[in-house]
């Protein structure tokens, strides 16, 4: 039999949301791709809940955008519902979070990727990677068919080996019922890569014309929506948006989920892999936190063309009987028609610390990965490090330096930075706790964080690198004037203070000082400020953050120098860890075992210390003065 052979710069396996970052990356940089997926039906599929962004999510998906990647202009053209979550706290915890139309998103989607120069879409099974030397020459489809390429990226999500449970009931298909990929494992093996088993689960989907909505809660989006792109116009997202609405488990519930546990295959130890600890199942909730009388039950759409209802906050694996009976236990779900039973999902991923910090297998050249199979959790997770592992595969073929983020610069250098330094049990959730410098790295400001980056990668265009030059020279101006207009205690001026609740003047104050006091603001201000010049919103949001958190940004961005001193201080390649003999055992091993680039990643794995980082700083100003 003839073997079919052909030829491209870059392969990508698999097709979610990872995946059709990777490629899109590559092709709009100028290469040859083809994106794999095992069935075309499920480009940036969202098997599980139909939202796009969430606390610090939201700022992942801001992020993805800036560097020029695609998730956020895709779910403003095809969200149903739009709302700003931690308003009411500071400006480093808001994040934006969408409700999706997931049929419209997929289609959304591949339609892009369809019209896209330089990507082809295949249907296929890749079995097999081809290397030689440690170097990645081409992948192997299932009927035979072979492509040689310079890098692949693997974004295989959560269909390797891929298994579905509900109850005793076991289905080897991948996410909703669709194929697995069943090949590939034993290849990566093969090629030195150390594989684990991670699970994850889904809620199930109701009828929506079972359901008694009059017994919940209506959740609404934002009266003023905000887009996910820069690139979105705002008048453009002003759509009429549909309710959620919210209801709460009761001890009846509870009651039902402790009798039949022994049906569950989390706790009849069928399930192999580890779960995620920030997105439990139903099971888990009423188990750990068996103190709470209740927990929180979102009632979803799918879509604007589906009756489907997703039960947010409701994961099991339990049988389909016991799923019916505590799910007919929620207010407003006690005549519901389940549409899709819920059910968890293991399959095959990787130990992220195989990878350098560009996504780069350490010990396979052209070998990249992104998403869920790096044993993260979550689209926008997914997403991040699908452009960033696609962007540096271009960038190594085209003979560029690769992108690395720090954790000073992004959440998603803080994501990347936790998988690959360190040990992760469960899949990884980004969280704004995670992000040390979470001040300077707001959803707002993400343009003005990574667009330069974005622009000489290639993946952001000059009229927008412009526009933010542009927007920087603005947001200077304007708090140079605010900081150098002073006004003096005139009764105008106090009068003004005093009707806004604020206390008087003694002395003359700049207008920047009095944008400082938590009850004014920029926007109050224009009433005193007769010299105030037209702006758009996104600068004054700009403006009267930089000025009213000044004291705080200020420090943080003295422990931002700090942690770039230690980044800077890098680790040669060749080092010999044993030859520092007063290194602990410990130390030595798991710096042998990650081969650290600086000082500042030694820092971060589990198992260093700072002792041994002191001794680590000490040997290599011992051997540069050699």
């Amino acid at each position: 039999m003839l073997q079919m052979n052909e030829k491209v710069d870059v392969c990508v396996i698999g097709a979610g949301h990872a995946g059709c970052e990777a490629a899109l990356a590559c092709a709009r940089l100028g290469l040859e791709t083809v994106i794999f997926t095992v069935s075309i039906d499920s480009i940036a599929m969202m098997p599980c809940n139909p939202n796009i962004g969430g606390t610090s999510k939201g700022h992942l998906v801001r992020e993805i955008d800036a560097l020029g990647g695609e998730m956020g202009k895709n779910i403003d053209k095809t969200f149903i519902q739009s709302k700003m979550l931690n308003k009411s706290k500071g400006p480093a915890v808001h994040s934006l979070r969408a409700q999706a139309d997931k049929a419209e998103y997929s289609r959304a989607m591949r339609k892009v990727l369809e019209n896209q120069d330089h990507l082809t879409i295949k249907q296929a099974e890749v079995c097999e990677l081809l290397s030689e030397d440690h170097k990645i020459t081409g992948v192997k489809t299932f009927t035979g068919t072979v492509y040689e390429c310079k890098a692949v990226v693997l974004c295989t999500g959560t269909y390797l080996n891929a298994r579905c449970l509900c109850g005793e009931a076991i289905t080897y298909t991948g996410p909703n019922g669709l194929q697995p990929a069943d090949h590939l494992t034993d290849s990566l093996k093969s090629l030195g890569i150390e594989m684990r088993r991670f699970k994850t689960g889904t809620p199930a989907r109701m009828d929506k014309r079972s359901i008694d909505f009059t017994k919940m809660e209506e959740q609404f989006g934002d009266e003023e929506i905000i887009p996910f792109s820069f690139s979105t116009r705002k008048e453009d997202v002003q759509i009429d948006q549909v309710s959620c609405f919210l209801t709460y488990t009761n001890e009846k519930t509870h009651d039902i989920i402790r009798n039949n546990l022994d049906r569950s295959p989390i706790y009849a130890g069928i399930i192999e892999g580890t779960g995620p600890r920030y997105c439990p199942s139903i099971e888990d909730k009423v188990v750990k936190f068996a103190d709470k009388d209740r927990h929180q039950v979102f009632i979803e759409p799918e879509g604007l063309h589906t009756n489907e209802m997703y039960v947010g906050g409701m994961s099991s694996s339990l049988p389909e009987d016991v799923q019916l009976a505590m799910y007919r236990t929620v207010p407003g779900l006690e005549q519901c028609k389940i549409v899709r039973n819920a059910y968890a999902i293991e399959y095959d991923c990787i130990d992220a610390r195989q990878l350098y910090a560009t996504l780069e297998f350490k010990n396979i050249k052209g070998l990249f990965s992104g998403g869920q199979f790096n044993g993260s959790s979550g689209y926008e997770e997914a997403a991040a490090q699908g452009l960033i592992a696609g962007m540096n595969a271009a960038l190594t073929i085209l003979g560029k330096e690769p992108i690395v983020l720090d954790r000073s610069q992004a959440y998603i250098g803080v994501l990347i930075d936790d998988l690959v330094t360190k040990e992760n049990f469960e899949p990884y959730r980004m969280m704004t706790s995670r992000a040390e410098y979470r001040l300077l790295l707001r959803q707002d400001n993400a343009d003005l964080r990574l667009r330069k980056i974005g622009y000489e990668a290639g993946l952001v265009s000059e009229k927008q690198y412009q526009d933010i030059l542009e927007k920087q020279e603005f947001i200077k101006k304007e708090v140079n004037r605010l900081k150098n207009t002073v006004i003096g205690a005139s009764r105008e001026h106090q009068n003004f203070l005093e009707a806004h609740g604020s206390s008087q003047l003694k002395t003359a104050a700049n207008l920047a000082e009095l944008i400082c006091r938590p009850e004014l603001s920029y926007e109050l201000l224009a009433d005193i400020d007769p010299g105030r010049q037209p702006l758009p919103e996104d600068v004054i949001e700009q403006v009267e953050i930089e000025i009213k958190y000044e004291g705080y940004i200020e420090r943080q961005q003295k422990q931002v120098a700090q942690f770039k001193k230690m980044e800077k201080r890098l680790i040669p390649s060749d080092l010999d860890y044993e030859e520092i003999s007063s290194l602990r055992l410990e130390a030595k091993q798991k710096l042998i075992a990650y081969r650290p680039v600086s000082v500042g990643q030694a820092s971060r794995i589990s198992g260093v210390s700072p002792a041994d980082i002191s001794v680590l700083l000490v040997y290599l100003e011992q051997r540069k003065a050699k």
